[in-house]
Formats: C-alpha cells, structure tokens, sequence
C-alpha cells in the first residue's frame, strides 16, 4: 500500500491522525487504547468526531482534559525545569488549545521507553520525537539531550504523536509520499515571544520538502506535523508503476481559513497489481543525476570515488553522451539511500565541478540473493524467475588463480556454487515429503 498526504490547508499531528483515521475508522478503538497505555488513561480523553465545514465532510481528532485539576502534569510526561529553551509549539490553529508546561527531551524519551506501549509504537513514537529534538538542538546550539520541549512535550502532543505513531504501525504503508506544502505567513505566539511562520525548527525538519504559496497567512504546517514528516521520509509523487485508489479520507485543523478547507486528505492506493516480480521485493532509491564537461578523465575518476565512498550512497556510474555544441561529456548517476538524498547531493556538489543536478525517489525491484564462497572465492547466487544463477567475483579469482585463468575458474567456481545450491534445496525437498508422510 502506498499513502498519499494531501495538505490542502496544512499538516498537524491532530490532523495526520484525524486523517488516517478518516479513511480507516475502524481503527479508532485502537487508536484510544494505545495512546492510553502510554500513561495518559487517567486524565485525558480522546475521540475521533464527525467534521463539516460546510464544504467537506471528515473528521477531527480531538484530545481534551477530563478535569482541570488534572493541567499541570497529568502524566508526568513533562518536567518543571524553568530553563526550558525552546521554541515548538503545539499546534495554535489546527490542534488543541491549552495551558503548557515543558519538560526535557531525555527525561520524556525515558518515560515513552519504560511506558507499556507496544515496542513497535515506542520505536515509531520516539523516532518522531528525535526528529523534533535534534532540529530543537540545532536551532538553539544545544546536545540534543539538553532540548527541553515546551508545549510539544506535553500532554496533547504526547497524545498526538503516540497516535501518529500507532497508525504508521499498523497501516505498516510501503511507501508515503506528500505534495507541496502551504508555507504560511505571519507571526506565531510561543514561548519566546514571536516567531516567523514556519517556525525555526519546522523549517529545518522541512529542508527538501516542496512548499506552495496559495497566499494565506498562519500557520500551516506545525512542528509537530513537521516532524511527523521527516520520519517518514515522504517522496514528492506516488511513484512508477500502476496505483489503484482504495481509500480517501479527510482530517480537519480546528481554525478555518479563508476560501479553503483547513484540512489533510489522505489518499491510498493499492500498488501491487502488476507491480512486483515474484522473486523479487521492492524498495525505494535516491536518484542524482548531473553531467560534467570540464574535468578531465583521471579527475572524474577521482571524483566518483570520493563520491563512492560516502556511507549513504549505493553505487555510481557515468556515461559518455554528447552535450552543447556536440562537445561530449559525462553523465553521472548516483543511487543513493533515500532519507541521504539531500546530504549526498551537497556532497556531489563539493566533489565535483557540476553547477547543477537533479534528484528524485524511485522504486526499484531487488532480486532475493545470497552470498557462498567456493575455494575462497565469492560467488552472488541471485533467485531469477528462470531459476537460480551464479557469479564469482572476479577479484577473487584473479587473486587466486591469476588472471590468465580467470575466465575458466570464474565459471567453474559459479557453475559449483549453482550446484550445491541445487542439491541442497533437493535435500530440503525431499526431507519435507519425508516428513509430510509421516
């Protein structure tokens, strides 16, 4: 399944939950109950709610005190340390208006670790949160376990992002993706007074991320919707290949806006009719592409090996094209882990003479393969449609047997390995209608 964010007014972690649950109601109970298991059971509660703004018809999601005895620290989750510094938020115009405290970002991780939620939510939910802390970390030039949250560690957010937390569990998508972003204007009230729109951390959590000016002021996309998105790594487009639409949902902010709906449509599509190859699994890859005609041959190599050699990228190959004026150059592309795509491009700026390149996510098949070792040589047996295939490395057999010979021992080497691959998935065979007779 593949999740598409729409963020037609903009994107908050109420509305990200109010969304998702839209399109799957189903799993409000479940939602309501993890959330609890967090710590929350005795002073909150929450509620998916029915929602028209008189132009669209969906749902909040909506979290409130049972008692106003219970605002100062309902759970614990927030400490009082006054020296708190920084500047997120909960949301002022799609979420919950409340009284805040603020609480440091190590003791709330400690408190999400040793709560009773489920270790994948705790994984997903904590994720989330470091996003947040180390974009406060860097915008105020504190470790990141020196963050003190102020309204974003507290009760409502908590709620929010246990939420968000749950879904992207259990919906378990195989890919997000988002479409531009409203950038907003204006000012925003926070703790240290106000703050431009988008606020300091949202937009270091935003960097690559499309934005769109529809000219409407406010907030529009919260710190906490920020982060949310920064988790997931969301690419600009739904991807290649056929998506059948399934579901649609909408999830409402609280304020209105001007001559828009103050919502995030959610859209998810069924990818996999006709999408993957049987023996093969499917994930996502950065793409860099960019040409180079003013470096020499031995420079270029020396280029590409640096760039090689980054720990977030996958491979990198060139090829000779013509360019302008029939001059021929190089173009380069780089494969690059996805949430890297940002990093690595910076850095194929500052190993190269490019002044350009563009980038994108693909979906790419991998074939299921395995690793064996035949007289010291490596062998890549790859599982085809067709059946099982061998390749030595030929390093390894240059290395052992001298490159004159390499050719033959090559074959030799993947032709055994192929073998003893088959023999033993025989064995295995015949061991389990043994068993079966039994």
């Amino acid at each position: 399944m593949h999740i598409h964010l729409d963020p037609v007014g903009g994107i908050a972690g109420d509305m990200f939950t109010a969304a998702l649950l839209d399109t799957w109601p189903e799993l409000t109970s479940l939602v309501i109950s993890t959330v609890q298991q967090a710590g929350l059971q005795s002073a909150l509660e929450l509620a998916r709610i029915d929602h028209n703004d008189g132009v669209l018809t969906g749902s909040q999601f909506t979290v409130s005190l049972k008692d106003t005895e219970s605002v100062q620290n309902p759970t614990s989750i927030s400490d009082s340390d006054t020296d708190a510094d920084t500047e997120s938020h909960h949301s002022h115009h799609h979420g919950h208006s409340h009284s805040h405290g603020h609480g440091h970002w190590s003791v709330l991780r400690q408190q999400l670790s040793d709560s009773a939620l489920p270790a994948a939510v705790k994984h997903h939910a904590i994720g989330i949160f470091t996003e947040l802390a180390r974009a406060e970390a860097e915008v105020h030039g504190k470790s990141i376990d020196d963050v003190a949250f102020h309204e974003v560690g507290n009760w409502d957010s908590v709620a929010d992002i246990v939420a968000a937390a749950t879904l992207i569990d259990r919906l378990a998508a195989e890919s997000w993706s988002v479409g531009a972003l409203p950038v907003g204007h204006g000012l925003v009230n926070t703790a240290h007074g106000e703050l431009p729109v988008p606020a300091p951390a949202t937009t270091l959590l935003l960097r690559g991320f499309a934005f769109r000016d529809d000219g409407r002021s406010g907030e529009r996309v919260t710190p906490t919707g920020a982060a949310i998105l920064k988790y997931l790594a969301p690419t600009a487009h739904i991807g290649t290949g056929t998506h059948t639409l399934q579901k649609t949902g909408f999830g409402f902010g609280q304020r209105k806006l001007p001559g828009i709906s103050n919502v995030l449509r959610v859209l998810a599509f069924d990818c996999t009719i006709g999408h993957t190859p049987e023996d093969s699994t499917t994930d996502q890859v950065g793409v860099i592409q960019f040409e180079i005609d003013d470096q020499t041959g031995e420079e270029l190599a020396a280029t590409l090996q640096h760039i090689r050699a980054h720990e977030h990228v996958i491979d990198a190959t060139q090829t000779p094209v013509f360019g302008k004026k029939g001059r021929m150059m190089t173009a380069v592309q780089i494969l690059t882990q996805p949430d890297a795509l940002t990093v690595v491009a910076e850095h194929c700026f500052a190993q190269s003479t490019t002044l350009g390149l563009r980038t994108r996510i693909e979906t790419r098949h991998i074939l299921h393969r395995q690793h064996t070792a035949i007289d010291k040589v490596r062998v890549k047996l790859a599982q085809r449609p067709g059946g099982t295939t061998a390749k030595a490395e030929m390093d390894d057999v240059i290395s052992a047997h001298g490159n004159h010979a390499a050719r033959s021992h090559a074959r030799l080497s993947a032709e055994q390995a192929a073998l003893q691959t088959t023999d033993n998935q025989s064995n295995m065979d015949h061991r389990n209608t043994n068993s079966n007779d039994e």
